[in-house]
């Protein structure tokens, strides 16, 4: 049951990474509120799961991969490179997604920046009306929001997480047994 109410939280936190990155891109903000919460939600989803595992290794693994994330990060923040919120967001997500299945993440992440970049070198490949909308917003910010790729990445890392679980929990005959 505890694996249940895991994957409620990471599904909780889908409709704030929505958030988080439609405010990054449209306000070049990402709230400290916004960043708390997530952490919250996915260090509460990773102490469900180290109480039903009795292992405490995600959560540990996670924090250090945050501080990885937050070390490595932080001297491209004093650089003006990337913004603080962006780097908070990647501390967080560890923790959001487990550390075993962040190179999931990853790969979404590189897959979406590589794609940001394209966009912005030539923002003409898009449809008409994102076209004009993300020309608009590069002119008038000239800067690119880091946090919505961030926030996509995650976005499809937890839909899949939680996929794969169903997936395993069926497949398995659990689900037959709770009916």
């Amino acid at each position: 049951m505890l694996l249940v109410e895991s994957l409620l939280l990471k599904a909780l936190a889908i409709p704030l990474l929505a958030r988080i990155a439609w405010l990054d891109f449209t306000t070049q903000k990402i709230a400290n509120r916004d960043v708390l919460l997530l952490l919250c939600l996915g260090a509460g989803s990773l102490l469900l799961l180290s109480l039903q595992s009795g292992s405490w290794f995600e959560m540990g693994l996670s924090a250090l991969a945050g501080l990885v994330l937050f070390v490595a990060l932080l001297p491209f923040w004093v650089l003006r490179k990337i913004g603080a919120g962006d780097v908070k967001l990647m501390a967080v997500v560890p923790f959001l997604i487990g550390g075993r299945d962040l190179a999931v993440f990853s790969v979404l992440l590189l897959v979406l920046a590589l794609a940001t970049a394209a966009i912005v070198k030539r923002p003409f490949m898009l449809p008409e009306g994102a076209f004009r909308l993300v020309v608009q917003h590069l002119d008038r910010k000239g800067v690119v929001p880091f946090g919505v790729p961030i926030a996509i990445a995650a976005i499809c890392t937890i839909a899949f997480l939680i996929y794969k679980s169903v997936v395993v929990a069926s497949s398995s005959g659990i689900l037959n047994q709770l009916n």
